[in-house]
């Protein structure tokens, strides 16, 4: 039951970090929005009619720094779904093939994958300064956006690399079998010590 809430928690998050990615909200005007790998613009006061393009590689993304945090967003998203699929395996499995559940790489992977998207978050705004962001958002400069309003892409992007963070720390606890009773620990620090019981 852990397993299978923690593989969801896992693909949740794989699933937000894949949206936000493709998300072209994480700067806007009134006329035009983009983000890591999508732009979109549209006329004043139509925003249904939008005509959206996308970078198909990193040679066409516009800056250097928003190469650096395109690779760094989408390594820390493969790494994420990686984690993912091995919280689903081991959820999936017969209890007897996988004894250690929920330890070896996972947290290791975990925090990887957070480290690359925050990252990638911070390295983004440096991008603002470049000649395409200039365009769109009018006087802007590194981490100051200009005319452009922060988006809802880049917000969730955010969200999605704390929560991400949180995983390898609030990981599922152990549990160890003692005289046929189940003992929960929170870590693998933690100990308990069994007195046998007098009879008088």
């Amino acid at each position: 039951m852990v397993g299978s809430v923690w593989a969801a928690l896992g693909l949740s998050l794989t699933c937000i970090s894949a949206v936000s990615l493709i998300s072209p909200a994480w700067f806007q005007t009134t006329t035009f929005s983009f983000g890591v790998l999508t732009y979109c613009s549209w006329p004043q006061g139509d925003s249904w009619n939008q005509s959206c393009g996308t970078f198909q590689s990193l040679d066409d993304i516009p800056d250097f720094a928003w190469k650096v945090s395109a690779a760094m967003l989408l390594g820390g998203w493969l790494l994420l779904a990686f984690s993912a699929i091995l919280l689903l395996s081991w959820a999936l499995a017969p209890k007897g093939l996988c004894p250690r559940r929920g330890s070896g790489p996972v947290p290791g992977v975990q925090a990887a994958a957070a480290i690359a998207t925050i990252m990638g978050l911070l390295v983004f705004p440096i991008s603002l300064a470049s000649p395409f962001a200039k365009e769109a958002c009018v006087a802007s400069s590194m981490y100051h956006g200009g005319q452009c309003q922060l988006g809802w892409g880049y917000v969730t992007a955010i969200l999605n690399a704390v929560l991400a963070s949180l995983l390898p720390v609030i990981r599922r606890p152990h549990a160890t079998e003692v005289q046929r009773r189940t003992i929960f620990f929170s870590s693998d620090t933690d100990s308990i010590i069994l007195v046998p019981e007098t009879t008088k």
